[in-house]
């Protein structure tokens, strides 16, 4: 009987440990702006933007000054960050899923495109879908008993990918990806605040378990819309200080930096602060109808700088230091890894996982600098305005956005190929951050190493490289 009283008691501390252990693995909260620039907050050098709250989180723990996303548009970046995986694998390359924007004459290849016959459908592209198959965030940290909540823009698919508690627009169950149509809520100037309501909620209600928030902006993607009384504010500034900026644009970025304000103000009134993740960030660069990329070179829609380097701040609390910085290049497909090696979680079986945890970066230990970074685009994109920066095959200039490419990041070095011209362009970020000098023709031997690389990797990954000429 003694023994038997000794057993239970030992089983009875290790069931409570075992408990204690899933209670106090860290909840992990990611926000996400629509469209954000690199150079649209505060803490990156905006002075008619007002982000007092990303900016005081952002010192409070460590700024990445190199995060990319998965690509320089919205679907294949979430795609990205949901599964880990490259485009090449999800398949998901570019918002309503085929090549847009421009006139079909001016494609050097026939790609799947709009409005065009089956002779276009020359390689498989996926219609912002990931498909069911793969196993998303919030199902790999179900398996370590967190309960997961989606608020606001998906925009790949039908499927939830196991999140638990889903809303496009913060009201409970309303989930407007069903039957292969989402609705947007770009104009709505509540639709922050309504989901803001919903995300305190959800942390309230699941205060006493791990859980994943990701909150997913509207803003600031256009068309913009925001409150008079704000517009009005921004107005005034303009003209009291001579800037020239657009004042909607400014009052809904001051909407997504009062969400961020009120969610860590809601972690810390509970005392769930010191025990939870929090990450800031961006899908893609700034629209340059909207904004000013500068120093970036370009935006949304293209493979320089401006299109997919983004915001990016992140809290661990007892793991991050206040005011820290990293220079090192990270990217969306780093997430999966990253979270699963913080809450001591299986990495998926059923699907490659392309990224590496950044959690060395976080502790200031030593991680691979010269880690290749991959962006595969096999479509072509026009319209966006200033953003067009590329010429069409038949010299047109500045007609798309993006044509058929590869882009590669290697610690300083960037390297982009372009399939449409048969020509590659080469960069050093850390000396040129602008994108101005293209290095191809004077570091040969840098080329020729990184373009082996980019075409192991294409092989790889089975990248679909458009080859069948449109004429």
């Amino acid at each position: 009987m003694k023994q038997l009283f000794i057993i239970l008691s030992v089983l009875g501390i290790l069931n409570a440990c075992t408990n204690s252990q899933e209670t106090n693995k860290p909840n992990i909260v990611l926000i996400i702006a629509d469209d954000l620039g690199w150079a649209d907050v505060g803490y990156n050098g905006a002075e008619f933007y007002e982000t007092p709250n990303i900016d005081k989180f952002a010192a409070d723990g460590m700024i990445f000054n190199r995060f990319y996303p998965g690509a320089a548009n919205c679907a294949p970046s979430r795609a990205t960050l949901l599964t880990g995986t490259y485009g090449p694998r999800h398949n998901v390359y570019i918002p309503q899923g085929l090549a847009r924007g421009g006139d079909v004459s001016k494609m050097r290849f026939k790609v799947p495109t709009q409005d065009q016959d089956s002779t276009f459908n020359t390689f498989h592209v996926s219609i912002n879908t990931v498909a069911p198959e793969f196993e998303s965030l919030a199902e790999m940290l179900k398996k370590s008993g967190y309960t997961s909540a989606r608020l606001g823009k998906w925009h790949i698919g039908d499927d939830n990918q196991g999140f638990d508690f889903v809303s496009a627009n913060g009201e409970p169950g309303f989930t407007t990806n069903f039957n292969g149509v989402e609705k947007r809520f770009y104009d709505d100037v509540h639709v922050a605040e309504k989901m803001t309501d919903t995300a305190l909620k959800f942390i309230e209600e699941n205060q006493d378990n791990p859980f994943f928030l990701y909150l997913s902006h509207w803003e600031v993607h256009t068309p913009t819309k925001a409150r008079e009384e704000r517009i009005e504010y921004y107005n005034k500034k303009n003209e009291k200080n001579n800037f020239k900026q657009n004042p909607v644009y400014a009052a809904e970025i001051e909407q997504v930096d009062l969400s961020v304000g009120r969610v860590l103000g809601k972690l810390e009134e509970l005392g769930l602060d010191k025990n939870t993740v929090v990450i800031f960030t961006s899908d893609n660069g700034g629209v340059s109808k909207q904004t000013s990329n500068l120093p970036l070179r370009a935006g949304k829609g293209t493979y320089y700088e401006g299109g997919i380097r983004v915001p990016f701040c992140i809290k661990y609390p007892g793991i991050t230091k206040s005011g820290s910085q990293s220079d090192v290049p990270i990217n969306g497909v780093d997430f999966m890894p990253t979270f699963a090696e913080i809450t001591s979680t299986e990495l998926p079986q059923n699907q490659p996982v392309d990224g590496a945890s950044f959690m060395p970066i976080l502790k200031n230990e030593t991680f691979d600098y010269e880690r290749p970074i991959f962006f595969h685009f096999p479509l072509y994109i026009g319209s966006g305005g200033t953003d067009k920066v590329l010429p069409a095959f038949d010299g047109t200039p500045n007609y798309w956005r993006g044509v058929p490419s590869t882009t590669m990041l290697s610690g300083d070095w960037k390297l982009i190929y372009y399939y449409e011209y048969e020509n590659f362009e080469l960069y050093n970020l850390k000396n040129d951050i602008s994108e101005k000098y293209d290095l191809s023709k004077k570091e040969p031997e840098m080329a020729a190493s990184l373009l082996k690389k980019m075409k192991n990797w294409v092989d790889a990954v089975d990248a679909p490289i458009p080859n069948v000429l449109n004429n």
